[in-house]
């Protein structure tokens, strides 16, 4: 089985429900037949084969972003225009996706980029907490409830190479903290790099933005396998 093969099924077999409480609730796009369609598409294109891939692991799917396309830092305006894959999904442009694409693009494009990386998550589905994105670790009881299915699938990404993977934790914060935590327990990655999460970027330091894309290629570079 090639790399988007075992991709495909495991988002595909992902569970909707969770028990969360709080408030919290879960985003899931992967019964959507037009997102498996755009998903199948997506990943044949870029990862139908069995080469090994630099791992970089955000936080949780966001509402705007792959919590409608089911591909990790992806809106539909760009799996359209840069990725060549048609969609009727809403084209409203989102930050962290904006960035990435920008990223990609000073890589050496989508086709260079996939080659090399893989773009996940901790929390594999999106979190909303009064219809808007929230975090697997904004509140304690919301993550201990999260911690079986995070460990469970985390792990279960992992193995998709069958070797320890490079990850770059996107995040400089509770997301690089929980995944230092995770490798303790577990020494399930063969290094950890960070970068600064796109968002923060786009809304804190879009003055410097260039400075961050010029620090993502620095990471990027260093930590493919």
């Amino acid at each position: 089985m090639n790399l988007s093969n075992k991709i495909l099924d495991f988002y595909f077999n992902l569970p909707k429900d969770l028990p969360l409480a709080n408030g919290v609730e879960t985003i899931y796009p992967f019964d959507n037949k037009e997102v498996q369609s755009v998903m199948k598409t997506f990943f044949q294109k870029y990862y139908a084969d069995s080469n090994p891939r630099t791992y970089l692991v955000g936080i949780n799917p966001g509402r705007l972003g792959s919590g409608i396309t089911g591909i990790g830092f992806t809106d539909a305006f760009h799996l359209e225009e840069v990725c060549d894959i048609a969609n009727s999904f809403d084209k409203r442009i989102e930050l962290s996706a904006a960035f990435m694409f920008e990223v990609i693009e000073a890589y050496g494009g989508t086709e260079k980029f996939y080659k090399d990386f893989f773009f996940t998550t901790v929390m594999p589905l999106g979190l909303l907490k009064e219809g808007k994105n929230y975090n697997y670790y904004d509140d304690k009881e919301t993550q201990k409830a999260l911690e079986p299915f995070i460990e469970k699938t985390l792990l279960e990404q992992l193995s998709f190479v069958g070797t320890k993977p490079n990850i770059i934790c996107i995040g400089q914060g509770k997301n690089l903290k929980y995944l230092e935590a995770f490798n303790k327990k577990h020494e399930c990655f063969g290094s950890i790099e960070v970068v600064p999460h796109p968002r923060w970027v786009m809304q804190y330091r879009r003055k410097e933005k260039q400075k961050h894309i010029e620090k993502y290629l620095e990471v990027l570079k260093k930590s493919k396998i």
